[in-house]
Order: C-alpha cells, then sequence, then structure tokens
C-alpha cells in the first residue's frame, strides 16, 4: 500500500549491544504512544553528559511517544570502574636488574618480596579507559538503536495504514448504501406524514400541507451529512498519504466523522440507515482506537 510507509506507530522497541577492548556498552529504546515526545533516560556514570546529545537526537527524529532510553556500560576490567591496574614490565626489569647487580655486590642482602617490588614507585600504573572513544562508541550505537526503533514503527504503520484503509472503504460503502436509499427515505416520511393526518382525520390547507411536507423532507434529508462523510473521507485518505506525523489530524478526523454518523443516525426514518449509521460508527471507533497509536 502506497501510503503506509509514511504512517508510523508509537509503539515499538530497538536494542543494540557493541563488545568492544575498553567493555560492552549495550542500548535499549522503547516507545509508546503519548501526546507530545517524553523522553527519559537511564544512562551508565561516566555517559550522562551524553543526555543533551541523546535527548536532541531523539527530538529531530521523533515527534510523539513516551520514550524510554537505556544506555548500558560494562568496563573490560571486573571491578567496573574508570581505571584498571597493570604492571609496567619496563619498570619492574629495571628495578630487577638493579636487584641482581645488588646481589652480586652484596651477595648477603636479602631480596625483597613480590608485594615490595609492586610498591616501588612506577611498577604499578594505572591504564586510564579512553572515555572518548567510550562516549564515541555509545553515541553511534544509540543512532544504531534510534534507527532501529523508527524501522520498527514503519512496520507497526504499515499494519495500521492497512487496517484504517480497510475500515475507511467499509465506511464508504456504508455511505454510497445510505446514498442509494436517500430516494426511499424521502417517499417513506412523506407517506408516512401522510397517514398520520388521515388518521387523525385533520384537514389542513393544501399551501399548509405542501409546507409541513416540505418541512419534513428537510428534516429526513442526509445528503448533507453524507456529503460530509464523504470529504472526511478523503481527506483521511490524504492524511494517509502525506509524510511527516499526523496522529493528532487523524484523531480529529475521527471526531468529525463520528459526528456526522450522529447526526445521520438522529435523522434516521428507516431501519436501513439505523443499521448504517450503526456500523459507521463501530467502524469509526475502531479507526480511533488504532490511530491512538498513531505519531
Amino acid at each position: 500500500m502506497a501510503a503506509s510507509r509514511h504512517v508510523h506507530s508509537m509503539t515499538a522497541f530497538a536494542r543494540t549491544e557493541q563488545a568492544a577492548p575498553f567493555g560492552t556498552l549495550q542500548v535499549e529504546i522503547r516507545s509508546v504512544n503519548q501526546r507530545y515526545l517524553e523522553p527519559h533516560f537511564r544512562l551508565h556514570e561516566s555517559l550522562r553528559d551524553l543526555e543533551p546529545l541523546l535527548r536532541e537526537a531523539l527530538r529531530t527524529r521523533l515527534a510523539r511517544g513516551k520514550v524510554e532510553c537505556s544506555v548500558r556500560f560494562e568496563s573490560a576490567d571486573t571491578a567496573d570502574t574508570a581505571q584498571a591496574p597493570a604492571v609496567n614490565a619496563q619498570r619492574l626489569k629495571e628495578i630487577a636488574d638493579a636487584l641482581a647487580t645488588i646481589q652480586q655486590q652484596v651477595p648477603s642482602a636479602v631480596p625483597p618480596t613480590t608485594l615490595a617490588l609492586l610498591n616501588q614507585p612506577g611498577v604499578m600504573e594505572t591504564q586510564h579507559l579512553d572515555q572518548d572513544a567510550i562516549k564515541a562508541a555509545a553515541k553511534t550505537l544509540f543512532d544504531q538503536a534510534l534507527n532501529e526503533l523508527i524501522d520498527a514503527r514503519a512496520r507497526e504503520g504499515d499494519k495500521l495504514a492497512e487496517m484504517i484503509t480497510t475500515r475507511l472503504a467499509a465506511v464508504s460503502e456504508q455511505v454510497a448504501t445510505v446514498r442509494s436509499l436517500l430516494p426511499q427515505i424521502l417517499e417513506r416520511q412523506r407517506a408516512q406524514l401522510l397517514e398520520r393526518l388521515e388518521v387523525a382525520k385533520t384537514e389542513l390547507d393544501p399551501q399548509r400541507l405542501e409546507a409541513e411536507l416540505v418541512l419534513v423532507a428537510q428534516k429526513a434529508d442526509v445528503d448533507e451529512e453524507l456529503d460530509r462523510l464523504t470529504a472526511h473521507i478523503e481527506e483521511v485518505s490524504h492524511q494517509l498519504a502525506q509524510k511527516g506525523p499526523k496522529g493528532r489530524r487523524l484523531d480529529f478526523l475521527m471526531q468529525e466523522l463520528n459526528r456526522e454518523a450522529n447526526t445521520l443516525s438522529s435523522k434516521s426514518v428507516v431501519a436501513e440507515t439505523t443499521r448504517c449509521a450503526v456500523e459507521l460508527k463501530v467502524l469509526i471507533e475502531q479507526m480511533r482506537e488504532q490511530i491512538q497509536n498513531i505519531e
């Protein structure tokens, strides 16, 4: 369906993960329907200053939805610290060479313990993790997850658009049915009025009688409502084919469709019209429920 790729659902989920020498990053993004864009972030402590950048990325790509974003980081060091200790092999060799020289010159000297060697200046050094590299990787991973989320929202939007289009065709069929019944509706209304007048044995002036018949015909005439229903149906189809957010506009159109269906029901004078009006309201409500999920 041509219009479907322009419809995005607000309900979706995406997860991406990356293992690197510095550790493991994992990004999860889930979204549900919401009137406005409402992002929430849970970031690893070392990545908190990324939030403004990630928040702006969401605003650029999404228009509506409650969006939960989680970015987890597990350092390659099991202690999960920003630093990992390591032995400076070169410094340790220098100390070992010096100890060998001392041992040759002072054989009675007591060699140091392993712990004492580790405590010598420069033997143990701290390796700093490259925070810039970690943040860059986290941002790239977040963008990938966001792309997957948008793809998922589009796939779900395909299903919503297909369902709405099917119901819209059914609405058009009901409108066509009522339109075909119009001559019958007006004739039956006229016959009912004449019958009531005959039963009541009421004598009216011919001009007055004709005026009453015209008034009844006007009240029973739903041609204007049918025209507005047709116009709203066409506008819904038009909106489905447009790019960008459209959920609010579609929701407004559902209200207008429902308004005309109610008017049609109130003017009903034959069972067929009543049945069509009821079916219209059922179809419109089914569409409205799905439209609540459209961005």
